[in-house]
């Protein structure tokens, strides 16, 4: 049997999430995982996850440059710690687990994380940097931003538009033809009936704005 040249990874992130992205990789023969960063707590990096090592964002540069990444940070806040990695260097790879289905149609951008058990539906666009989480429903016709995580379970009807770092609540349902303004949160099991602004909270059944979000 003719051995697969296996692409070799680092997670963005040494948190609890990160093994949850790591288990994703286990399911993956093409990957093989060999490093986890860490940008928040250097004292970290003198432990091990998973028995792996944990490197400090700083010291990537120093990585073999056949190595990829994939961020594992649930926060839109990671937005500076993959640009942080990108200026070292780093490129990014795009993770569909292999218990999701995701139309051939549809488009991923770098770096976004599919989780099991999801479904993308006809002609949708995702962007860059984008988690999703386990069992979110997509509809078709959908287009989604950079850096927007979307939660386990959330529901997203066709036609509608999710903007940059927009974080989406477990389990929010988010009706046809919807439009969620940049960086505006939707709490969970939420049910969002109207479109949201910019940098605001929204929460309940129908969801109203709760506060404002300073960028």
């Amino acid at each position: 049997m003719k051995n697969i040249e296996r692409q070799k990874l680092i997670i963005l992130g040494a948190s609890l999430f990160a093994e949850e992205v790591a288990d994703y990789i286990s399911k993956m023969q093409e990957y093989e995982l060999v490093a986890f960063v860490e940008g928040i707590n250097r004292d970290r990096c003198q432990q091990k996850l998973l028995g792996l090592p944990i490197i400090w964002i700083d010291d990537v540069g120093t990585l073999n440059k056949s190595c990829k990444a994939i961020c594992a940070v649930g926060s839109t806040k990671r937005k500076h710690f993959i640009e942080q990695a990108m200026n070292s260097g780093v490129e990014f790879v795009t993770l569909v687990h292999p218990r999701a289905e995701v139309s051939p149609t549809v488009r991923l951008g770098e770096g976004t994380t599919v989780g099991p058990g999801t479904v993308i539906a006809a002609s949708t666009r995702v962007g860059s940097h984008v988690i999703i989480n386990r069992g979110c429903l997509i509809g078709h016709h959908v287009e989604v931003g950079d850096y927007v995580t979307l939660s386990p379970g959330t529901n997203i009807s066709g036609k509608t538009r999710i903007g940059d770092l927009c974080y989406i609540g477990m389990g929010a349902v988010i009706l046809d033809g919807i439009s969620i303004g940049r960086h505006s949160v939707v709490g969970a099991g939420a049910v969002v009936t109207k479109d949201v602004p910019d940098s605001v909270q929204v929460l309940g059944i129908p969801a109203r704005i709760s506060k404002e979000i300073k960028e």
